[in-house]
């Protein structure tokens, strides 16, 4: 959605969505006026002959949609605030400390309640 309504430079600050209208409505019969921009009255008949046509003519392929996520998974990327070194060395010693502290509380666990159950259920020691 937010890549649908970005501006574009090349036409003053305009929608791309209203110039994405303005181009349908140019060879449209009746237009209505909606909020400054021209939309097309829909009828039964344009959603009968949308639903028809299976490829629109400015549908992208498969290869194309793959490139623009390619593209997209980059520039998110791109965004990221990486840790410094200092920082990820930080981290990494904290969730190793971490990890230690509650192997070591579920070992202790483990054993506590292996011995309760052969003593309750009498085991052989």
């Amino acid at each position: 959605m937010a890549e649908k309504d970005r501006r574009d430079e090349d036409d003053n600050g305009r929608l791309e969505s209203e110039r994405l209208d303005d181009a349908v409505d140019d060879d449209a019969d009746e237009l209505v006026s909606r909020g400054g921009t021209a939309t097309r009255e829909r009828t039964k008949t344009d959603s009968a002959d949308s639903r028809k046509t299976k490829t629109e003519p400015g549908r992208v392929g498969i290869f194309g949609r793959l490139g623009r996520f390619f593209r997209e998974v980059v520039a998110e990327l791109r965004k990221v605030i990486w840790p410094t070194r200092k920082e990820l060395l930080t981290y990494t010693a904290v969730v190793v400390v971490f990890v230690a502290v509650v192997l070591t509380i579920v070992a202790g666990l483990d054993y506590a309640f292996a011995k309760g159950v052969l003593w309750v259920f009498g085991g052989s020691s």
